[in-house]
């Protein structure tokens, strides 16, 4: 739609900055996920599956929910959620509220699988993030996904300031 306004364009620092954002969305889930596959037989978006399941109260969360706080399709999710159950990690079934609804839960197997991938995970996060920031550094690049999620995420879907809620 052309309202006759003059195109907006990125300057130069702008640019720069946008360039190794873009290098770094392409290439850091490449790190993690060769990680987890070679360390815990998992891909990163189904250790990410187990990780937010791992995090709720009762281990368990509709599907829909799991969808949004995982950034996934449901059939993305659903193909996912049947090689994770095929392994043990989850089990499906409806919702005790609404047999319509599916929930996904944690097993025994799973947490165990969350709580033994989250030490290397953890630490090809560090490595490949935050090893070479300083607090400063850490606070500032902090702020600056606060001040970008507040526009990419304004209803806060992946709970990230639930804790700050009044």
């Amino acid at each position: 739609m052309d309202d006759g306004a003059a195109p907006r364009w990125l300057d130069d620092e702008q640019m720069r900055s946008w360039l190794r954002l873009q290098a770094v969305i392409s290439l850091l889930p490449a790190l993690l996920d060769q990680q987890l596959r070679r360390d815990a037989d998992l891909t990163h978006f189904e250790y990410l599956t187990l990780a937010m399941l791992s995090q709720t109260e009762g281990r368990s969360l509709r599907m829909s929910d799991l969808a949004r706080r995982t950034s996934a399709t449901l059939p993305r999710l659903s193909h996912v959620a049947r090689r994770l159950e095929d392994r043990g990690f989850l089990v499906r079934g409806p919702a005790p509220d609404d047999g319509r609804a599916t929930v996904a839960r944690l097993t025994g197997a799973g947490w165990e699988k969350v709580v033994a991938s989250a030490p290397g995970h953890a630490r090809a996060v560090l490595e490949n993030v935050y090893d070479d920031l300083d607090r400063d550094d850490l606070h500032a690049f902090t702020r600056v996904l606060d001040a970008v999620l507040a526009h990419v995420d304004p209803h806060d879907a992946f709970g990230l300031h639930a804790d700050e809620r009044p």
